[in-house]
């Protein structure tokens, strides 16, 4: 049996990964840290936490890394730059001191810590970090598009995306078509359930 920890579980892929993690046998607790709470449930453990501060975290063996932000919701390259790298890093950090040994990370398609984009190079830069916390088996998830999950459904963007992909998908090179949430979420649910040793990278076109 798995303890995990998630954070960004109110995110559309995060949502989707601890329901999976739920409903999974092999998960017997489920750590869940943010700023908003969430639905009550058997094995959960959910927490709202002021990141900032945070200094500690339970005893778990792995960990999935879904928290994210947009640029309009952070409106600074510093707020945009705290969240996605700044905070993830640090759970990372707190997660192997408390024992675990695997981690899971939402990426980016095209994420180099090179890159002239400011977002590319922040999701580049969050995997070098990660990488470098220790972990023995850690797996990067670069989705490209993501469609599904509650955000995009609340205002039909992802209904739109997968009918325009039904129609359109065999002209998009497989690298560059939208991923559904539920699949990212299975990929990182496996990736921490059934770890390899060592460092993955899981690109758009192998979701």
């Amino acid at each position: 049996m798995t303890s995990l920890l998630i954070i960004g579980a109110t995110g559309a892929v995060g949502s989707r990964t601890l329901a999976a993690a739920l409903a999974d046998e092999r998960v017997d607790r489920v750590f869940a840290l943010g700023r908003r709470p969430l639905p009550e449930h058997p094995k959960l453990d959910a927490r709202v936490v002021d990141f900032d501060t945070l200094d500690t975290v339970p005893p778990v063996d792995a960990v999935v890394c879904a928290l994210g932000t947009t640029r309009r919701d952070a409106e600074t390259r510093e707020a945009y730059r705290r969240i996605d790298h700044d905070i993830v890093v640090r759970v990372a950090e707190l997660a192997r001191e408390a024992g675990a040994t695997t981690c899971a990370l939402v990426s980016s398609l095209g994420a180099n810590p090179a890159s002239r984009t400011f977002y590319l190079r922040l999701k580049g830069e969050v995997e070098e970090s990660v990488r470098r916390v220790g972990f023995e088996s850690v797996t990067v998830v670069r989705p490209s598009g993501l469609v599904g999950g509650e955000r995009t459904r609340k205002n039909g963007l992802g209904d739109r995306l997968v009918e325009a992909s039904a129609v359109i998908g065999p002209l998009v090179p497989a690298r560059y078509r939208p991923v559904h949430v539920d699949r990212v979420a299975a990929v990182l649910l496996d990736a921490v359930l059934s770890p390899e040793a060592g460092i993955r990278v899981r690109e758009s076109e192998t979701l």
